[in-house]
């Protein structure tokens, strides 16, 4: 992974420790030195220093067998992210009133290279097949909010979306390019997506974009059912409504909270 960076500017170090945090995720929640550092590509030496001041910053900690883990502290990264989009304060009110009258979860994603990533989410308890937390991935094409993010991009972003490879640890079928350009001409005209248990059995969601103060698509809102449980019919009948109502008044929302007034305080030196 290291040695990849190509700007005068770019701090290799930085990257590295980048890398080491990234190489733990759902299936590889701890790891040995030497996986850290077969994992990152690093010398074992290396991976250790940068493990030891991960460490000491409080973003890792050793186990009692020999292994390290990230702890809690990763996620004031993701959450300072959230925050500076202002996106969570936004939505959280409308995507609980989306809840309570759907009894269904909604999340709210963005597009990561062929990815969706979950930046917000209100869940009810249900049997479901597939975890969901913030910062999980899944593959885009298969899902709805992913086909709604993907429609809004033009050919060439289009490809170079999909020539990314995918971080998930979901593992899809291949991408008929062809077939998914036909199907997300058709969710960029109707203004929603559904996916009927693409991405695992049992998954079955509607989504809607969400919009900047500008305009542009800058996430996608969901609501996911369990496909035993709730029709396409219901989903696209009942639910699309609420949710096309609740994308709304998020959109909204978020295009006032952008629009605020900036008050710079300067200092003045004594």
């Amino acid at each position: 992974m290291a040695g990849r960076g190509k700007g005068a500017d770019f701090v290799e170090a930085l990257a590295r420790g980048l890398d080491v945090l990234t190489c733990f995720d759902a299936t590889r929640r701890e790891l040995s030195l030497s996986e850290v550092a077969v994992a990152t590509g690093l010398a074992r030496p290396t991976a250790r220093r940068l493990l030891l001041t991960l460490q000491e910053l409080g973003y890792v900690r050793a186990t009692g067998e020999g292994g390290f883990a990230l702890t809690p502290q990763v996620l004031r990264l993701g959450i300072a992210y959230a925050g500076s989009l202002g996106l969570w304060e936004m939505a959280r009110p409308h995507m609980e009133a989306l809840v309570a009258r759907t009894r269904e979860s909604s999340s709210i994603t963005q597009l990561d290279g062929s990815d969706i990533v979950y930046v917000a989410r209100v869940s009810v308890p249900k049997i479901i097949t597939l975890r969901v937390d913030i910062g999980t991935k899944f593959p885009a094409p298969p899902t709805s909010q992913g086909k709604v993010l993907l429609a809004q991009l033009g050919d060439e972003e289009l490809a170079e979306a999909l020539d990314t490879p995918s971080l998930s640890w979901v593992v899809t079928k291949p991408v008929d390019r062809k077939a998914l350009a036909t199907e997300l001409a058709e969710v960029r005209a109707r203004g929603w997506a559904l996916a009927d248990e693409e991405l695992a059995p049992g998954i079955r969601s509607i989504a809607v974009p969400l919009r900047d103060g500008g305009g542009a698509v800058r996430a996608a809102l969901n609501v996911s059912t369990h496909a035993a449980e709730t029709s396409v019919e219901m989903l696209t009948e009942t639910y699309l409504p609420l949710l096309m109502d609740a994308a709304n008044r998020i959109s909204s929302d978020w295009s006032t909270w952008q629009s605020r007034p900036s008050v710079e305080m300067s200092s003045t030196r004594r």
